[in-house]
């Protein structure tokens, strides 16, 4: 039978109030001895809050939701990546006393039947496409505080938190190049002229151009998957004989791909180098070790979910989204001088007026080395570096 205030209260003689008042930490109004004889008995009894009642009182739910792209004849479509930012996210939350609910929604007119059926306090959207972000209306989202996760879609409606995708894919060009490589692929999910993949993109293109380096000798190809990276993998020197080097977009395609090389002899990277994206778990198991752009995945869990709950709690910081060069970003109201500078601009002096946020630099995990000024430990990690 459920222990309540009621059986807490005759057992240590005072009342339900006294007893509400330790339980909910307020021990100014009660002495040090009854603070002590009644925590006693609450562990003795086994006494669990009620949370619904809480929630009802607080009018919070401490409920965040964790929306991510899922139709209907399929399981949830999570990347590699997703999965390890869901951990994060979740450990985070814990940390400050909330809840995370996963659930997959097959359209953003689910998003709104999310948060109203579940009290949410807040909502993540995690690997929803920047037009559906955009879509978002206020009859869909309400009051509820969203945060949009590695999106760059302007809506109003939504914060966001993502990685500096353009200096990212500098940094990996960059390091193929001065390896002596004029001959790269760019290998990517298919992608528009707003995203994640289309920052790293243009990032690519841009150094090849500082470099001397024609785009048109580099040339793309669609990988949607690992099996996909396998097949190319496979035909790759068949399709592209020049070719001495491939940048993958993300550590599960390079995988793939380095997985295709290995099946028809090609050796990786005497032959060809592979450089891939996130720096996940799984690039330091196979042979040879991925060279990645690492992102500060921990670190963009936590702001993501740090904002969100800024929001939620009462912050009154407007919605928006802007990117720094960085390897997170928190968004916050953009200023002209807070935009990265692209190929051949000049940065302009910082503006003393503007606030601005930490920022983690991506990394290129080498060797055990970081090519970026600010280090982040990379334990006994080798990658190979061709």
């Amino acid at each position: 039978m459920r222990v309540t205030l009621k059986d807490i209260a005759r057992a240590a003689g005072v009342s339900i109030m006294t007893v509400s008042n330790v339980i909910n930490g307020k021990h100014d109004r009660v002495s040090a001895e009854t603070v002590e004889r009644v925590r006693r008995i609450v562990a003795e009894l086994g006494y669990v809050p009620n949370g619904s009642a809480r929630s009802l009182a607080a009018n919070s739910s401490r409920l965040i939701g964790l929306l991510v792209p899922a139709a209907s004849e399929v399981s949830l479509a999570i990347s590699p990546h997703n999965i390890a930012i869901v951990g994060h996210i979740e450990r985070r939350l814990r940390k400050r006393g909330y809840h995370l609910l996963l659930r997959g929604v097959s359209d953003t007119a689910e998003i709104g039947e999310a948060l109203r059926s579940w009290s949410l306090d807040g909502a993540v959207l995690l690997g929803f496409l920047d037009e559906e972000i955009g879509r978002l209306q206020r009859r869909v989202t309400g009051t509820t505080p969203v945060l949009a996760i590695d999106s760059y879609s302007d809506n109003p409606l939504t914060t966001g938190v993502r990685t500096d995708d353009f200096t990212g894919a500098h940094l990996a060009t960059t390091h193929l190049l001065s390896l002596g490589h004029r001959r790269i692929v760019f290998a990517a999910p298919s992608f528009t002229e707003v995203g994640v993949v289309h920052e790293r993109f243009l990032g690519f293109h841009a150094e090849l151009r500082d470099a001397g380096v024609s785009p048109q000798d580099c040339p793309t190809e669609t990988v949607d998957t690992k099996d996909d990276g396998i097949e190319l993998g496979r035909r790759l020197l068949a399709s592209h004989p020049e070719a001495t080097a491939v940048f993958a977009t993300a550590d599960i395609l390079a995988i793939g791909i380095i997985e295709g090389l290995h099946a028809i002899g090609v050796p990786v990277p005497e032959r060809v180098s592979v450089v891939g994206f996130d720096d996940l778990d799984i690039s330091a198991y196979i042979t040879p070790m991925l060279t990645t752009v690492a992102q500060d995945i921990v670190g963009k869990a936590t702001h993501a979910v740090d904002r969100l709950l800024d929001l939620a709690e009462g912050g009154t910081t407007t919605p928006n989204h802007w990117s720094s060069t960085s390897d997170w970003s928190c968004a916050t109201p953009p200023h002209p001088r807070d935009q990265p500078p692209r190929a051949g601009e000049q940065a302009d002096a910082p503006d003393p007026h503007v606030a601005h946020h930490h920022a983690v630099t991506a990394v290129l995990v080498e060797e055990g080395r970081t090519s970026a000024h600010h280090r982040r430990p990379v334990g006994s990690r080798t990658r190979t570096a061709r």
